[in-house]
């Protein structure tokens, strides 16, 4: 339970009065129900302005850019960014990728999560204000209400008012926009997974299949839903990053913060008064910090973990501090130990310079080298050896002993590749002449090959298992070749 000591900047505030209401009404002797969920109060945030609102329109920009366009762009004849499921293959431009290349999304995704902690302990939740996507979609959204339904105040007014004729044609438009935009977007993701030119004309001639029209419809309300109703509650109760983001966080840590030294006490004052005659600090408690904020929350409250460190109300308070002739920055990005001693002599750079820091660039800088330098060497020929199980060892003419293997053969490359097959590890090991060359691979094609590897009647070797060596070669390149290690039995 929350002590009714517990500060004014705390979050959990809230609770206090309710705590003491029940402990008057049991004095009184009636008992009172107390709700231990909050009722959701609808936001409506206020357009802003400014340097901050300037960097997340640009990476709007950029995330859908790159989201909504490069599924169209064509490489080689074919989409450039392709997971094709059905083949199991996945092109991204000149590399082709198959199921065997796992290991490469695991890189992928251990960068990820490194390139997270690093940006998290240097500025707290700046991917969660600026590049994610509820965040992004968010602000599409809410771009397309407000041109259709207009600003804060009119909106509020609205849904506060009567159930007109302009109220339902501007809410209809709204979730008409909302809709289509939702649907465009389910419709280029599945494009990643299934050819969109061709996902296209299925569209187009409704003949689209059951799982496409699934992944569109399901993306697309997920995108509707999440974007256009849940909006903040999505960050506050569904994204596991909020919840665990704090043990990430120091004192070193860049956040939104405000000045409390600077800005308190608030209060309204016009612009010809002396704050400082009034007794009051450079906050004028205009509330539009509140009123911008997409979560809702009141930053002068302190540190919260709702804050996406979206910077809305640094824009919207530096407005106001221009405005009213006060220097700007009573709410900026800053660390926790800045805030706390504004007049130390420590800089920003040693301070967000600090060992977790500099721990986290460093592992992210020498995965990303070796995950670099692994793409660069990487042979664009993949091979399988699988024994025959049907006929694992055999004695054939004039006393020779025949294993069969089955090679699947896959060329990841964008180029055709003729390839030469040899057999080695034991003395007397030798491939039928025409199994030596295998037909001519076609970009990106996977065949399997069996072959016939003979040991001689005039080597003697014991019962057994025998390690072999499968060495498979370009002939047009002779930097590709694949080595793959099997076993040759002797029968009893």
């Amino acid at each position: 339970m929350t002590s009714p000591d517990a500060p004014a900047g705390s979050r959990t505030g809230k609770v206090i009065p309710i705590v003491a209401a029940k402990q008057e009404a049991g004095a009184g002797g009636a008992p009172v129900l107390v709700s231990l969920y909050e009722k959701h109060r609808k936001i409506h945030p206020r357009s802003v302005s400014g340097r901050f609102a300037t960097w997340r329109w640009i990476m709007v920009w950029v995330t859908q850019l790159f989201f909504y366009g490069l599924p169209w762009l064509q490489w080689n004849g074919r989409q450039a960014v392709l997971f094709d499921l059905d083949s199991r293959r996945f092109y991204l431009f000149e590399l082709v990728f198959y199921p065997q290349d796992f290991v490469y999304l695991a890189g992928l995704l251990v960068i990820s999560a490194l390139a997270l902690f690093l940006f998290t302990a240097v500025a707290g939740r700046v991917w969660c204000g600026y590049a994610c996507p509820q965040t992004v979609y968010t602000e599409l959204f809410m771009w397309i209400e407000r041109r259709v339904e207009g600003e804060r105040h009119h909106r509020m007014r609205r849904d506060a008012g009567r159930r007109n004729l302009d109220y339902v044609w501007r809410k209809t438009l709204k979730h008409v926009v909302w809709g289509l935009l939702a649907l465009w977007t389910g419709f280029t993701f599945v494009g990643y997974f299934s050819p969109i030119h061709t996902l296209g004309f299925d569209l187009l001639s409704l003949r689209m299949g059951p799982w496409e029209a699934f992944w569109v419809l399901f993306y697309a309300f997920a995108t509707y839903g999440n974007a256009g109703w849940m909006r903040e509650q999505v960050c506050k109760y569904m994204c596991p990053y909020a919840r665990f983001q704090s043990a990430m966080f120091d004192s070193g840590t860049l956040i939104v913060g405000y000045d409390t030294a600077r800005g308190e006490p608030r209060g309204a004052r016009s612009r010809k008064q002396d704050p400082t005659k009034l007794g009051l600090g450079d906050c004028v408690d205009c509330t539009l910090c509140v009123q911008v904020c997409p979560v809702g929350i009141d930053i002068r409250d302190g540190l919260q973990y709702e804050c996406i460190s979206c910077a809305a109300c640094i824009d919207a308070c530096d407005t106001v501090m221009t405005r009213v002739g006060y220097a700007p920055g009573l709410i900026r990005y800053a660390t926790g130990n800045t805030l706390a001693n504004p007049h130390g002599s420590r800089s920003l750079a040693r301070t967000v310079l600090r060992p977790r820091v500099l721990v986290y660039g460093a592992l992210l800088g020498a995965i990303c080298v070796a995950f670099v330098l692994s793409m660069w060497v990487r042979v664009p020929l993949k091979v399988d050896v699988i024994r025959d199980r049907a006929t694992l060892s055999r004695i054939i003419d004039d006393g020779v002993i025949e294993n069969v293997y089955r090679l699947h053969l896959m060329n990841a490359s964008e180029r055709a590749q003729r390839l030469r097959i040899d057999v080695s590890g034991l003395p007397g090991l030798s491939l039928p002449a025409a199994e030596r060359l295998t037909p001519v691979l076609a970009p990106a094609q996977a065949v399997n090959v069996v072959v016939h590897v003979h040991l001689s009647a005039d080597e003697v070797l014991a019962p057994g298992s025998h390690p072999i060596q499968f060495t498979i070669q370009e002939l047009d390149a002779h930097d590709i070749r694949v080595q793959e290690k099997s076993v040759f039995l002797v029968p009893r």
